[in-house]
């Protein structure tokens, strides 16, 4: 790693969707609070929104110094080359401010749509991320060279992908994983690989409320992820808690609910267990809107204050 996690990203971050149904004025505001809160770096995904170069550059332009961090850019969607011009002209316009993610939901042989739309196929997820990234690394560069590279991480939660991405990558971002799974990549990381957390909270004292936005959120996910159902496998979870609805056990095990109290302890136990960095995702009935609300009530529970 060129520096420690806590000058790259901060402790704590925000990961968001929400940003994609959004003007682009009001994200420029939000983006400016969220790093006038404190937080060290701002996430956010790529389906069908706003592309994730330019989402990266509104968010950018509209901060001084928070990381910008793609969680992740979808390899489906562009060819090594663009990517890696892409990533080289964020780097030089904002030395230091960008991390690229890199990803693929179901990169493999399976045809699949989202919102009815064809996305394209490729082969089987480690080989072709691997291959990905030796294209970028020979993409020619005709453009100034960023001074520092961009940091690269790589999405991963099977073994393979996490000593792929400590092996090529700068570290990993992992995604709808419990606190077991954090202490796993550790391990197979190693010590000095970047490890950045995504943790879903929901922020409500209302636990009844809250679990039922919890549990929304991961039937969600296991109906459309088949990786993220494969993670939860392989970590320990059944039948019994998948299939006709997740169970109270896997729902608590990947979002934490409640008070500020309860989502600290969960962002701890994830540093306990070899996180570098936790990035919050807040979840609420309403996706759609930006939970300012939470970012800012969040803030002084887990963001260290700046003192100058």
């Amino acid at each position: 790693m060129t520096d420690g996690p806590s000058e790259a990203l901060g402790r704590v971050g925000i990961w968001t969707f929400a940003f994609d149904e959004q003007p682009a004025g009001r994200v420029r505001e939000s983006a400016a609070e969220i790093e006038e809160l404190g937080y060290g770096a701002l996430w956010y995904g790529e389906a069908f929104g706003r592309d994730t170069v330019g989402q990266a550059w509104l968010l950018l332009s509209a901060t001084r110094h928070i990381t910008v961090a793609s969680g992740i850019a979808n390899i489906a969607f562009r060819e090594p080359n663009t990517t890696a011009a892409a990533a080289r002209t964020l780097g030089e316009a904002f030395p230091g401010r960008y991390a690229l993610g890199l990803g693929g939901h179901r990169v493999d042989n399976t045809m699949h749509t989202v919102d009815g739309y064809p996305v394209p196929t490729r082969s089987r997820a480690v080989a072709t991320m691997r291959t990905y990234l030796e294209a970028m690394d020979a993409s020619p560069a005709h453009s100034p060279a960023p001074e520092p590279a961009p940091r690269r991480l790589l999405a991963a939660l099977g073994p393979k992908m996490l000593k792929l991405a400590a092996e090529r990558t700068w570290g990993a971002h992992t995604y709808f994983v419990p606190v077991e799974h954090t202490a796993q990549a550790r391990r197979i990381m190693g010590p000095d690989a970047f490890l950045g957390v995504e943790q879903a909270v929901v922020l409500d004292h209302d636990l009844d409320r809250a679990r039922e936005v919890a549990t929304a959120h991961v039937a969600g996910y296991l109906a459309a992820a088949p990786h993220q159902e494969a993670n939860v496998r392989r970590l320990g979870f059944g039948d019994e808690d998948i299939v006709g609805g997740p169970s109270r056990r896997l729902v608590d095990a990947i979002v934490a609910y409640g008070d500020t109290e309860a989502i600290r302890r969960r962002v701890q136990q994830h540093f306990q267990a070899g996180a570098s960095h936790v990035c919050l995702q807040v979840l609420t009935a309403a996706p759609a809107t930006l939970p300012r609300r939470e970012w800012r009530e969040l803030a002084p529970a887990l963001v260290p204050r700046r003192t100058g």
